[in-house]
């Protein structure tokens, strides 16, 4: 073994040498003591020598927290803390459960965990079996776009698959800053590359220049809330409508009646990644670069999506929708889908899935048409394609992947057949004519970007383009608000209504252009003479003013919604809060005999007669027959028609109610009482049939709660099962043997500085194994004992040696069986005296 010159290998420096040490981030960690910005760190395999590139050029006083997520081996322990504390000042910790976290501190997550963050604690998790695939990167970044909103900040580094695609999506749609190695910089680039591919990288950089654009970041008005775009300016107003004039120029999208608040909450971010703290700097920013222009417009249209978002909602919605509109159709009749807002196309895919699902559980093929809108042209590509990241494995279990995708390589492809049943057009849901005759509407967190002016004119659309009993779904935090006459509710919480019949309803929408077949169409439709087609309306108009009977048509709800005729003698306003209920507007006598009218026609869907009534009108009594009638027409389900029809002319309390009658008063009166008493009776009667009809629809969704928690508690058998892919286990292993090449470069760098020392001792000294063999040796020995380099490996007796002793072996062997050293004073041929120890 030849001899170590004895140079140590110098200690690894904070900074690399060609950036130098920057200056301290002076007054940061003061200023985000309370409310500071969160940088998640997603690396796989290759990351350790991105971190070890970023740490070393991130000062220790930022302000910032850390949190690094890898790919670890859930059996070996990680050493990563160990590693990283060689590259930063700052504290490193392994996250533990509930640890908060502080300003200018590293966390590390631990193996065979999953890490969260809620209210700036961290949160360990065991692993899911619903997450096939291990994306640990993904569920943190998600956490944290949730917690921190726009302090969130995520940074993608190297490594293979596509864990945290989904999750940079989530913080830029939380307003929150997104980087991403540059992949030519990256020894494994397919996780860099599925998160440029989502088109929300801010910047795309080597990991050495990613903590300058932090700091920068972090010092924008935007983070420290110094101020609000309304307020910096004094024609901040005038700024902003110059925006959105540059914004529909470019991409013919007007954003005025969008909500303002999230309009310059967007602006604000894409001034903070500018560095620009001006709002009329960045209008001109904006007329210098048009690429800017379209950045801005993909940012206001940045929405968090992803496959099954909130699976609660859309197992309802297989269970109380998608059922019932089967049921109601016929093998002719398709089913018609609008997906409103479908981004990149998750949601429209999932809605899709679940259609096929219920279809195959029956005997029936239907034809299925999906019509999937977006303003967004870029979405609607990458929608059209559907090709997804390995990561959606998150979302989607294992059997829908094997039946609705095909796996290539890193990415799932959706299968033909899916994929056929989805039109995506590009529309805007405010100017473009809707489609019609559709069964269910999904607009899922979209209207909450619109305000109350759009609201009302979008869901009369949606009213006149469902079909009579079709059903609308929106989000979570969504409501039709006072368009509730055109919905019923179905489920409150996870925002399920059902289309109503409103004859009243106006939809007001941009018609599409007619073609010279259109306009001749119309032109022989028309009536060829307009005098004739006057005098048939006067005829009619006037027959029904002198003949017909009044009436009113009502809702479910009792409500009038249309008026016929005069009704003053029967109804009259109430008194209080206005009111068009016509059980509060009923005149005396009419009231009891009214409700159970409708009671009836509403429950057997049949006419109600009701004759004889006596109502007093100011005064004067009337008798009249009630006439309850539902429509027979599907578009007109839901409505009934109230009819008076006068029997006799109206008469005082002192006038007899009909000349000749042989009744006296008073045998007249005890049949009023009977027949109010017979009514009273039908009332009680219909209120009885009432509860026990609500009894059995409780004990029915009991029943089916039951039900549903057995499914669910089945499931969460099956998710226990399920095993990890073999990718995750690779990157794991080289994460691991990245972590070890670390500990064998520090173990070598030990190894020199030893054998440095004990040359630089003098002294000789020999080391042999349990056999007697030489192990190593030290320079100085060769002057006494003949050693060369290949001696290594032989046993000691066979090398000769210039000292005058003969018991070398027998005393070598002794030290080994007693382990008690000895000391002994030898002689050498020369007639040098050396000073020998054997110890064990």
């Amino acid at each position: 073994m030849e001899k170590k010159k004895g140079a140590q290998k110098k200690a690894p420096s904070r900074l690399s040498e060609k950036s130098g040490r920057p200056r301290r981030f002076r007054g940061s960690s003061a200023r985000f003591q309370q409310n500071f910005c969160v940088v998640g760190i997603g690396a796989s395999a290759g990351g350790l020598e991105a971190l070890e590139q970023f740490f070393n050029n991130t000062p220790p006083d930022t302000g910032l927290a850390f949190v690094v997520v890898q790919h670890l081996d859930p059996e070996h322990r990680s050493m990563m803390v160990d590693l990283l504390k060689r590259y930063t000042a700052m504290k490193v910790f392994q996250a533990e459960d509930g640890m908060r976290i502080k300003p200018n501190c590293v966390y590390v997550i631990p193996p065979n965990k999953f890490l969260s963050i809620l209210h700036g604690a961290l949160q360990l998790i065991e692993p899911d079996p619903i997450y096939g695939f291990r994306g640990p990167i993904d569920f943190f970044l998600r956490s944290l776009a949730e917690d921190r909103e726009e302090k969130a900040i995520s940074i993608i580094l190297s490594g293979t698959g596509s864990d945290g695609a989904l999750g940079i999506k989530a913080v830029k749609g939380a307003g929150g800053m997104t980087l991403v190695q540059a992949p030519h910089t990256a020894k494994y680039d397919n996780m860099p590359a599925s998160a440029i591919a989502t088109g929300c990288a801010d910047h795309i950089l080597p990991p050495e220049k990613m903590p300058r654009e932090l700091i920068k970041y972090i010092q924008h008005p935007y983070i420290l809330k110094t101020s609000k775009i309304d307020s910096v300016e004094p024609k901040a107003l005038d700024y902003l409508e110059k925006i959105f004039l540059l914004l529909r120029s470019h991409t013919g999208h007007d954003f005025t009646y969008y909500k303002r608040n999230t309009i310059t909450r967007r602006i604000e971010r894409r001034m903070a990644v500018h560095q620009i703290t001006k709002l009329g700097d960045y209008v001109r920013y904006l007329q210098q670069n048009k690429t800017e222009v379209g950045a801005l417009f993909k940012e206001i249209l940045i929405g968090v999506t992803s496959f099954f978002r909130d699976p609660e909602a859309f197992e309802a919605l297989k269970k109380k929708v998608v059922s019932r509109v089967f049921e109601e159709k016929t093998m002719d009749m398709p089913v018609r889908v609008w997906v409103a807002g479908c981004s990149t196309g998750e949601e429209a895919y999932s809605v899709a899935m679940i259609l096929v699902e219920e279809m195959e559980k029956g005997t029936k093929n239907f034809t299925i048409q999906i019509f999937a809108t977006d303003i967004d042209e870029n979405a609607l590509e990458i929608a059209r394609a559907g090709v997804y990241p390995e990561s959606i494995f998150a979302d989607v279990s294992s059997q829908r992947l094997k039946h609705f995708f095909v796996k290539e390589g890193n990415v799932y492809r959706i299968k033909k057949h899916i994929r056929q049943l989805i039109v995506f057009a590009e529309q805007d849901l405010i100017k473009d004519p809707p489609f019609s005759k559709l069964d269910l509407i999904v607009c899922r967190n979209l209207l909450i970007y619109l305000s109350s002016v759009l609201q009302k004119k979008i869901f009369p659309l949606f009213h006149y383009t469902l079909n009579p009993n079709g059903f609308l779904m929106l989000g979570p935090s969504e409501s039709i608000g006072e368009c509730a006459d055109l919905f019923t509710l179905m489920d409150r919480r996870l925002k399920i209504f059902q289309r109503k019949s409103s004859p009243n309803v106006i939809a007001e929408y941009r018609a599409a252009p007619l073609t010279n077949e259109g306009r001749d169409l119309l032109k022989r439709a028309a009536p060829k003479s307009s005098a004739d087609m006057s005098l048939i309306q006067l005829t009619e108009k006037a027959l029904l003013e002198g003949y017909a009977p009044s009436c009113v048509i009502i809702n479910e709800k009792c409500d009038i919604v249309h008026f016929r005729g005069r009704t003053g003698h029967y109804l009259e306003p109430p008194t209080g809060e206005a009111s068009l209920n016509i059980l509060k507007m009923a005149r005396e006598g009419l009231r009891i005999e009214l409700r159970s009218a409708i009671h009836k026609a509403f429950k057997k869907q049949t006419a109600v007669t009701r004759s004889g009534i006596r109502i007093k009108d100011n005064g004067t009594w009337r008798v009249v027959n009630l006439v309850v009638k539902p429509f027979e027409q599907e578009s007109l389900q839901g409505l009934m028609m109230v009819i008076f029809e006068d029997v006799a002319p109206a008469f005082t309390k002192e006038e007899s109610p009909a000349k000749g009658d042989e009744v006296s008063q008073v045998d007249q009166r005890i049949l009023d009482l009977e027949h109010e008493l017979n009514s009273t009776k039908e009332s009680l009667q219909t209120t009885i049939e009432e509860l026990e009809t609500s009894n059995e629809e409780l004990k029915s969704t009991n029943e089916e709660l039951q039900s549903t928690n057995e499914e669910l508690q089945s499931a969460n058998e099956d998710l226990e099962t399920s095993k990890e892919e073999l990718q995750s286990i690779n990157e794991e292993l080289v994460t691991v043997n990245s972590e070890l090449q670390g500990k064998l470069d520090e173990l070598s760098q030990t190894n020199n500085d030893m054998i440095n020392l004990l040359s630089s001792t003098e002294v000789g000294t020999i080391f042999l194994d349990n056999r007697l063999n030489i192990k190593r040796f030290t320079p100085a020995i060769t002057k006494v004992i003949n050693l060369i380099p290949s001696d290594i490996g032989r046993p000691i007796g066979h090398i000769a040696s210039n000292f005058l002793y003969e018991d070398l072996l027998q005393d070598i062997d002794q030290v080994l069986k007693t382990f008690v050293f000895k000391e002994k004073e030898l002689q050498t041929r020369n007639g040098e005296w050396y000073l020998m120890k054997i110890l064990p």
